[in-house]
């Protein structure tokens, strides 16, 4: 019966110059060999021996071509090397040999090589010694390590699969255990949609945080706090700025505070600031009248419909900041690539057709281009960003157009662009989608609008 396996033979070091990388079941070994790779045959040499035979014509390859061939390019003096016999009548059994040993290597997990990161740390390695001695990117080695450290993100890695990227960023939340369940379905289910996810988690977290801290000093000072804003529409409890003085006066913020009466709902903001407004219950119990704005306002309560599509409206409300957060992220990502997309110039050219006055009101100061493309501001008015950029980059012209051109549509978007899509803005976000960005499902509702062509 055939085996796989290779006939005994000895062990010798030889300089991998002199070693024929014969043919290979792997045929595109050479353009396999990463940097990463490279760079650990050169800081730890070949650690697990090449099989080879030997003949009149020299040593050649037969297990171990990429090892051979990283040797002979990081420059090694010597490499191990096991010579067996050969058998140059049987290529049928050398060919069967090279996939059954290719194809039975089983890589390593994502947990396996954090273990093993911490292990080395655990040795005195540092990340830079790790990267070096292992082959792999400093970046990788320190999010490895971090994960490590983490139960939350060791188990992800383990129970999910989730990525060391995916862990990481989840380890934030992992004093939310419901956050971190419902982004893991989401990592597993929608990938594409991870980041979005991710940025309105933040969000919601640093609003609730603002929002608390805005509603302890309001609670400090007897005020009722709303869990809820009164609809733009409901009667009570009454608006501040609908109340009047016995002299016929606005009521000033200062003048109701610590009075009986009064409630405040807090808005929390994602920066982390907040801001209160103010209402009151029984305004004449307090002195003041109420005046009609001439808004319509109803009596009672809203209705099911009513608060489900309130609830809606705040939900994509949310949804769209945290989309902005994440496709401006990716736009400067995007625009630090060393080639651009090849319709670029089609785009930019459209762009400067149909959404012209779009593009033109980013012109006056071009901010946001210039923070996509990572350029420093200059001081004045009239200072050009990109003067000492081109100077510097001659060869970047055309990602300093297509910048201002994505950077003018990007800042004229808003809350209002899902509410109301735009042909100009429903093609921009479309663009963006063709050169693989993700469009949340916000985003989705804005580009639904087809620009209107002339045929």
């Amino acid at each position: 019966m055939t085996t796989a396996t290779a006939s005994a033979g000895v062990l010798e070091l030889i300089d991998p110059q002199t070693i024929d990388v014969a043919t290979n079941v792997r045929t595109a070994a050479e353009a396999s060999l990463d940097k990463e790779f490279l760079d650990s045959v050169s800081a730890n040499g070949v650690l697990v021996p090449i099989v080879a035979t030997r003949d009149e014509n020299g040593v050649h390859v037969r297990y171990g071509q990429r090892r051979t061939l990283a040797a002979q390019q990081v420059g090694l003096p010597s490499v191990p090397v096991y010579i067996v016999e050969a058998d140059a009548a049987d290529d049928a059994q050398r060919i069967v040999e090279q996939l059954v040993e290719n194809d039975q290597r089983q890589a390593l997990t994502d947990g396996d090589r954090i273990q093993a990161y911490k292990a080395l740390e655990l040795e005195g390695l540092s990340v830079t010694a790790i990267a070096k001695r292992t082959g792999t990117k400093r970046d990788k080695i320190k999010t490895g390590l971090t994960v490590a450290a983490s139960e939350t993100g060791t188990r992800l890695i383990a129970e999910t699969g989730m990525t060391l990227d995916q862990a990481a960023t989840l380890i934030e939340f992992e004093d939310a255990p419901d956050v971190v369940a419902t982004l893991t379905r989401i990592a597993n289910e929608e990938p594409g949609y991870f980041p979005h996810a991710v940025q309105r988690a933040r969000d919601e977290r640093a609003t609730a945080q603002a929002r608390e801290a805005g509603e302890q000093v309001e609670a400090a000072k007897g005020h009722r706090i709303l869990s809820e804003a009164p609809a733009w529409d409901a009667r009570t409890p009454y608006r501040l700025g609908d109340l009047r003085t016995s002299e016929g006066e606005r009521v000033s913020v200062d003048e109701i505070q610590g009075k009986d009466g009064v409630a405040v709902y807090v808005l929390g903001q994602r920066d982390g600031n907040h801001q209160v407004n103010y209402y009151v219950d029984e305004p004449e119990a307090l002195g003041y009248t109420v005046v009609d704005d001439g808004m319509g306002r109803k009596a009672g309560p809203m209705t099911d419909e009513e608060k489900a599509e309130r609830k809606q409206l705040i939900a994509n409300n949310k949804d769209w900041d945290a989309a902005e957060s994440v496709r401006r992220e990716w736009l400067a990502q995007f625009l630090g690539r060393k080639t651009l997309p090849k319709d670029s110039a089609q785009v930019i050219a459209r762009s400067l057709t149909e959404a012209r006055y779009l593009v033109a009101g980013e012109l006056s100061g071009n901010a946001l281009a210039a923070d996509l493309l990572g350029v420093e501001p200059v001081s004045g008015y009239y200072g050009d960003r990109f003067a000492d950029f081109l100077t510097a980059h001659p060869t970047k012209a055309g990602h300093v157009t297509l910048a201002i051109v994505l950077g003018g549509i990007e800042a004229s978007t808003g809350r209002t662009t899902w509410r109301s899509p735009r042909p100009e803005t429903a093609h921009y976000l479309q663009t963006l989608a063709g050169w693989g960005y993700t469009l949340s499902p916000v985003e989705q509702i804005a580009a639904t609008v087809e620009s209107t062509d002339t045929p």
